[in-house]
Parts: structure tokens; C-alpha cells; sequence
């Protein structure tokens, strides 16, 4: 059985996307960028909404100048192992970027319960709209925000309204772009441990 974890970076204001829906300001460089290729060893589940899924088409294949870096040839063949799930209720089957890439209209809480279940490692869900009920739900064990030095004001929430739920610290690391990572687990997660 696997787990679920939900990744986020933010500003420090907490939105994943500015007013405007821009969220370029996001993107990892550096040590950042080489810390997300190492976490993704234990990721075995990308779970996105519709424009991350197509955002992260990306990593399919490397730009016809050949630009990518060491560490993004590694994030793209870690990215390729996984078992990417799209959850749109506008994209169909032929839409999708690879054949063992899985498409679901909606994410209920009985499905996502079932692909955690079946994983082995962890099932990552990415998004704040796609993660919304399964946070609300309390089914999240991990919570990774990757805090980006900026105030945007307003925008995408990365955290649903009402949702309340008692996590425990339980890793921090401040990186050269002095973006900071707070790793969270829900209390009652990290005793078992």
C-alpha cells in the first residue's frame, strides 16, 4: 500500500498561481531543481488536473537543441517511470501523452483510495484544485511546500477553505534561491512512523 502526498510551491502569501493564473515564478533551478529529481525516487503516482498533465508533457522529449541539463535528462527519465493519472473532464483518451498514462473524468475519494492502495511508494497528487477533497478529506499524509520568496496577493489558494487538519514538521531545508521547503505529516502519521 502506498501513501499519499501532496506537493505544492507557493508563495509565501500561499497561492500556487497568481491572480492572472501565472505561475512561471514557480519554476525550480539549481539545487531546488536537483532535490525535486531526488524526492522522485520514491514517487511511484503523478496524479494532475488537465493543463499540469499537459504542462508536464514536457518531459516527454528533450528540446530539439539538445539544452537539457544532466539533472533534467535524469528528471525526465524518473518522470517517465511513473504512472501519470489525468483527471479532466474535457480530455479524452487520445489526449493523452503516453499509453500508460491512465485518464479519470472526476477524482472521487473511493477511486484515489484504491489507487493508493494498489501503489507501491508514494502517490503524489499535484495541484490545488485536483488535490482540493482529498486534502478536505484528510486523506493527505504528506504535505511538501516548496515556499518561493515572493508575495503575489492574490490568486490560486494552494490549501482548500475549511479544511483543518494537525501536521507535524518534519523536515525544512532552505535552498540557494532561498526558496524553503516545509515537509508536514499529519500528526497521527508521523507517531506511526
Amino acid at each position: 500500500m502506498g501513501t499519499l502526498g501532496y506537493t505544492a510551491t507557493i508563495s509565501i502569501d500561499g497561492y500556487a498561481a497568481d491572480a492572472n493564473g501565472d505561475f512561471d515564478w514557480t519554476a525550480p533551478g539549481g539545487d531546488l531543481f536537483r532535490f525535486h529529481v531526488e524526492r522522485m525516487e520514491a514517487v511511484s503516482h503523478e496524479i494532475l488536473g488537465r493543463n499540469t498533465y499537459q504542462l508536464m508533457t514536457y518531459w516527454q522529449s528533450e528540446p530539439e537543441d539538445g539544452s537539457w541539463s544532466p539533472d533534467e535528462h535524469e528528471f525526465a527519465r524518473r518522470w517517465e517511470d511513473l504512472t501519470h493519472i489525468a483527471v479532466s473532464s474535457t480530455m479524452t483518451e487520445a489526449d493523452l501523452a503516453s499509453d500508460r498514462d491512465r485518464l479519470l473524468p472526476r477524482l472521487d475519494l473511493a477511486r484515489l483510495q484504491q489507487i493508493i492502495v494498489d501503489a507501491e511508494g508514494e502517490v503524489e497528487i499535484f495541484g490545488p484544485t485536483t488535490a482540493s477533497e482529498a486534502i478536505s478529506a484528510g486523506m493527505v499524509d504528506d504535505f511538501r511546500f516548496f515556499i518561493v520568496p515572493r508575495i503575489v496577493g492574490g490568486g490560486l489558494r494552494a490549501l482548500p477553505p475549511g479544511a483543518e487538519l494537525d501536521l507535524e514538521l518534519v523536515e525544512h531545508r532552505v535552498f540557494e534561491s532561498g526558496a524553503t521547503l516545509l515537509h508536514y505529516r499529519r500528526r497521527e502519521i508521523a507517531r506511526s512512523d
